[in-house]
């Protein structure tokens, strides 16, 4: 910790006691974007015991908690820090940097050599204070939302073959902007670098695509999970309970052009209706050639992008 560090602010493990404080200062963020997600996850957001890979740590000032952060080991070496929050009372005061400081450290005992970050890039205020605790930019990324459908159909053919998928994926400008970054299967809402082994086990345990033309390989993307989302009760129901609507979720998605892009947004079309998808999200690179092709090849899109932000850990 820093010399100069304010000694009213202590860091600690959040537990599942710490609910109802973190629920006070987060519960009212964002409301024009949805409200926050850590009130409907925190519980099983922490981690249980130490070892689990991951560490959740919360910020007190003079016995008030007054901020959080969570680190995620996503491989041996790339940490993912997520949910840092500062409660009102106390921005301005050090708390994040106290907090990052702690995360990092937590990080390089368990060997990360980068740590990263998403931030909405309408979030202003979180992009300021990453870049001041030493983050730089990476990358970024928007989401395509094709619609499920078990009869979509593209003009190439789109096989399921993993090395042809690999392959692609090696050689594309998709990996280049992205610096080989694509969904965590393991976290939800995480990037990391992919490998030829994420590709062959995603091949047996959800699905991978390699688009084909008659020139040689023209894309790819593959599944990164499906979940299940719980909605607010709808006021007007009978009932008045909650339901649920599923989403699959696809960890990155390359072409050449948009008769590629048709094609392979339709086998992810495809391949959702046969998860029983209500939903679908798929990465793509924030650039002009994908964020257009994409509309054209009939793909709502996300309004905005999120950016990925990260920091060298090897040094102090």
């Amino acid at each position: 910790m820093s010399s100069d560090a304010d000694p009213s602010i202590e860091i600690r493990r959040a537990t599942h006691d710490d609910y109802d404080a973190v629920v006070g200062f987060t519960s009212d963020l964002w409301p024009e974007h949805g409200g926050d997600y850590i009130p409907r996850i925190y519980h099983d957001w922490l981690e249980d015991e130490p070892g689990q890979g991951k560490k959740t740590l919360l910020a007190e000032v003079d016995g008030e908690v007054a901020g959080l952060v969570q680190g995620v080991m996503l491989s041996p070496d790339e940490a993912w820090f997520q949910g840092m929050r500062v409660a009102a009372d106390y921005r301005r005061q050090g708390v994040s940097h106290r907090l990052n400081e702690a995360i990092f450290e937590w990080a390089r005992e368990q060997g990360a050599t980068i740590g990263r970050v998403m931030i909405f890039s309408w979030n202003a205020a979180s992009l300021g204070a990453a870049r001041a605790s030493g983050y730089e930019p990476i990358t970024e990324f928007r989401f395509a939302h094709p619609e499920p459908d078990s009869d979509a159909e593209g003009p190439h053919r789109v096989s399921s073959d993993p090395t042809a998928a690999w392959r692609y994926w090696t050689h594309s400008d998709a990996r280049e902007h992205l610096t080989g970054l694509g969904l965590a299967p393991e976290e939800s809402w995480a990037v990391r670098e992919l490998t030829r082994d994420d590709f062959d086990r995603l091949a047996d345990e959800t699905a991978v695509f390699a688009v084909e033309d008659g020139d040689g390989l023209a894309g790819t993307a593959y599944r990164s999970r499906t979940y299940d989302r719980e909605l607010e009760a709808d006021a007007d129901a009978a009932t008045g309970a909650a339901t649920t609507e599923t989403w699959a979720e696809y960890g990155v998605a390359a072409w050449d052009d948009v008769d590629a892009a048709r094609s392979l947004f339709a086998a992810i079309d495809r391949d959702a209706a046969d998860c029983g998808a209500d939903e679908t999200r798929v990465l793509i690179p924030e650039t002009t050639r994908y964020v257009t092709d994409s509309p054209y090849a009939n793909a709502d899109l996300s309004e905005e992008p999120d950016f990925v932000l990260g920091i060298d850990l090897t040094g102090e």
